[in-house]
């Protein structure tokens, strides 16, 4: 993925239900800081001039993490969510990353069993918190 996969990409995930996004790390501004930071794991799937599907990745020199992973309806069912996958994990494999995070909404049933096709496990030991540095607008699809 490139900036110039910036305006389409966005246009996907929008189209995506039961996703969530925010005005501030999902902006051109802050997508462009992941890959400049990240250049190899966040990866496109075209089909000719379409986008097909994407995923949006990073590492931190200790956990991978999947931001976004989005196929497009018309493409779905045709393994290009697991191929996406598979070269995304492959790339932060290569860079020494040997542990890759996720998050997936409750009310996102899909792509939960989605992730579980993909040997993601579900953690039941753990509680998720953040806090927000900054104000920004949630985007929820």
């Amino acid at each position: 993925m490139n900036m110039q996969d910036y305006d389409r990409v966005y246009a996907l995930w929008m189209k995506c239900k039961n996703m969530g996004f925010n005005n501030l790390d999902d902006s051109r501004e802050g997508v462009e800081r992941l890959l400049r930071r990240n250049p190899n794991t966040s990866l496109v799937a075209t089909d000719g001039d379409t986008l097909a599907g994407v995923i949006l990745s990073g590492q931190d020199g200790r956990r991978g993490y999947i931001y976004h992973m989005s196929v497009a309806e018309a493409y779905r069912r045709q393994g290009i969510g697991s191929q996406l996958v598979e070269r995304c994990l492959s790339a932060l494999k290569a860079e020494g990353i040997n542990k890759a995070a996720l998050l997936v909404f409750n009310r996102n049933e899909a792509g939960s069993a989605f992730w579980e096709a993909q040997g993601f496990t579900v953690r039941n030991d753990v509680a998720y918190r953040n806090k927000a540095l900054t104000e920004m607008v949630r985007i929820d699809t």
